[in-house]
Parts: structure tokens; sequence; C-alpha cells
């Protein structure tokens, strides 16, 4: 099953995730960089996409995902991220609660899985 959100572009969920971060205090360059350490995308590839238009399946098709992503649990939306079984949608969870931990102030250290 095909879920909406998968022909959404990058682009239109991107700005929403800034916003909630800065309404925290956080900064864009903080959000872009959770985007990199999950997608493996440089600046300018992230920046490409965000220009493109890319819907998100695609963008999660040529992503370089991080494996230490699998670190990411808890639960966003009231779904734990985890247990999420559709592959492209467990990557589009693991970014949301991302941003969600930036947005509640947690340290880049732990958002980003770094070992201690």
């Amino acid at each position: 099953m095909s879920h909406r959100i998968y022909a959404m572009s990058f682009a239109s969920v991107y700005p929403l995730y800034v916003a909630k971060a800065e309404k925290k205090g956080r900064t864009k360059e903080e959000v872009d960089e959770i985007i990199l350490w999950l997608t493996g995308f440089t600046q300018a590839e992230l920046e490409a996409h965000i220009a493109d238009k890319t819907d998100f399946e695609s963008f999660f098709a040529q992503a370089r995902l991080n494996p230490a992503r699998a670190l990411i649990t808890g639960t966003v939306c009231g779904v734990r991220v985890e247990n999420v079984e559709e592959p492209l949608m467990r990557e589009i969870r693991y970014l949301d609660k991302l941003v969600d931990e930036l947005a509640k102030g947690k340290a880049m250290a732990k958002i980003l899985r770094t070992p201690a």
C-alpha cells in the first residue's frame, strides 16, 4: 500500500521541520545536520533535492542511509518507530523522530547516536 506522503515533495515538508526546530530555539543548520547524518547526502545534494522538489520515495531511494539509524527508537505520532514494518515509512518516521528530539532540546551528540 502506497501512502500519500511517498509522493509528496521533500521540499514541501522540509520548512515544517525547520519551523518546528526554530520554534524551540534550534536552527535550520541543526535540522540540515540531522538530515545529512541520516541520509548521507552532502549539503549541496540536500539543497538540490529541495530545489528539485524530489518526492519522499525518490529522496530516500537515493540516500546512503546511516547504519546507526537502527539505534533510533521511541514514538512519533503515537507510533513506535522501530516497529514500523514498511521500510520507506520507517525512514520517514526516523527523520520525524530526529527532528522531534532536536525540538525537545536533546544534545546533537545524542540525536546523532554518537557513542560516548
